[in-house]
Formats: C-alpha cells, structure tokens, sequence
C-alpha cells in the first residue's frame, strides 16, 4: 500500500500573509510553479494559484500590491500523510485539484500533485530517470 508519505514532494516553497500578491508570483515565476502554499508560521492558511492571481486580482482590476489574504484561496482541501494514494488520485479527480497540501493537524509537511502520481507511481524509476533526463535536455536546447 502507498500512501501519500511514500509520494509527496516535502521541499515547498511558501509564502506568508505579510506578503503582497506581486511577491507570491515573484516565488511562482522563480520556482516555475504554478501554485504557492499560505502560511501562518508553520499552519497553513490558504493557497495561491495562478488563476486566483488572474481571477481575483487582475481581473478585478487590484493592485499587485494587494494582500494575500484578500485574494488567496481560504477554503481548502488537504490529506493526511497516511492517506492511501489510490484515495489521494480520488480526492483530486472529484474536486479537480492538480496540487493539495499534505498536512499533520494544520501544520503543512508536504504537497502531493498529479506529477507526483505520474513520475511514481506509473513510471517506474527507470522511466523516472529517462524522463528527466529527455526533460532537462529539452530545456537546455530550447532557443528563449
């Protein structure tokens, strides 16, 4: 059995309330990531995504240097570390998330994604490697 321990990504960036939506998607441009979670010291309190930004702030027509709190995503869903994956893919599925916090009580240790799934739990590790490896090659030789 697999459980969402086994698969999260436990290296996340973060950001807290004291910042402002332009430096959140400062974060989301340096880290090439497309969501960013919101933290109260180590509890989590929202998540910022791409489209609340476009959504929320642009579309609306705030300013970058809006709060966070005002146009992050309050309401949110999280798993606990030991939830099976099979049940985690569920979760994601109904509520159509990419991307949920993995969190013990209210404290966040992790966030698992649909890459998560796909890298491990699918592909094996050779085929881990290799794409990684295809991927890091395309970058590389990509004119910009």
């Amino acid at each position: 059995m697999t459980t969402i321990r086994d698969i999260m990504t436990i290296d996340i960036e973060t950001c807290s309330l004291l910042d402002n939506v332009f430096e959140v998607a400062l974060k989301m441009k340096e880290y090439n990531v497309g969501s960013i979670p919101i933290v109260d010291g180590d509890r989590i309190v929202g998540m910022m995504t791409d489209r609340d930004i476009v959504l929320r702030c642009i579309a609306e027509k705030h300013p970058a240097s809006s709060k966070v709190e005002d146009i992050m995503s309050k309401h949110l869903i999280t798993l606990g570390p030991d939830t099976e994956a099979q049940e985690a893919a569920n979760i994601m599925a109904e509520h159509q998330i990419r991307r949920l916090p993995v969190v013990e009580g209210d404290r966040l240790i992790g966030m698992i994604s649909l890459g998560d799934f796909a890298i491990r739990e699918s592909l094996g590790r050779q085929a881990y490697v290799a794409l990684e490896n295809i991927s890091e090659s395309n970058f590389r030789n990509k004119p910009f």
